[in-house]
């Protein structure tokens, strides 16, 4: 029980580093929940930042849940990996250093699911990738990608792993919950595309 709990501690402290919170401070003197759509994450710094500090921020974030995984294993084996997974992107929708109010957790999902299994991550970043260069809606994107998680842990997966599956369910679950007000904006037909800027 211990092991399992110092897991979500770690992992969970990792999601706390705000990338794009702290870059923003760092290098632009900003607070980025401040200015476009309040969130701290790559698609704002995007938005907000520019393309150099949205890609710093996206590869870091997503380091976090691939190290997250890491020392979930080292500590506690495969299932200590899913609970590191879990709970490092936990640690950057609702960091308490930030009071809760974090980031989507996209990025560090996709560092989470490639490090536990490359190829399930790789069908959902190419189809998200896809739909994003189509329609311009990373939102959508990423809402798309994301939702195929639970269903490739069922079709590509054998024997059927059901830790794996509720992993799959919980990452999903969050990121839908973390999207909601993107999905009303996206029905509305009033969603920010990609290359918009943000002030």
């Amino acid at each position: 029980m211990f092991n399992v709990i110092a897991v979500m501690i770690i992992s969970y402290g990792l999601g706390n580093f705000a990338t794009s919170y702290i870059l923003g401070k760092v290098f632009k003197k900003t607070d980025i929940r401040k200015h476009g759509s309040g969130n701290a994450g790559a698609t704002n710094a995007l938005r907000v930042f520019g393309v150099k500090l949205a890609a710093a921020t996206f590869v870091i974030d997503a380091l976090k849940g691939v190290l997250a995984v890491i020392i979930g294993r080292l500590i506690l084996g495969d299932v200590g990996g899913l609970i590191g997974g879990v709970f490092v992107v936990v640690g950057h929708n609702w960091p308490v250093l930030l009071k809760f109010k974090g980031g989507k957790g996209i990025a560090s999902t996709i560092g989470v699911a490639t490090t536990i299994n490359y190829q399930i991550a790789l069908i959902c970043i190419v189809v998200g990738l896809v739909i994003v260069i189509i329609t311009k809606y990373v939102s959508l994107g990423s809402i798309t990608a994301i939702s195929l998680l639970p269903i490739l842990a069922v079709v590509m997966v054998r024997p059927f792993d059901f830790n794996f599956f509720i992993f799959c369910l919980i990452l999903t679950s969050m990121a839908i919950f973390r999207h909601r007000s993107n999905i009303k904006r996206l029905i509305n037909g009033n969603e920010s595309k990609l290359g918009q800027k943000a002030l």
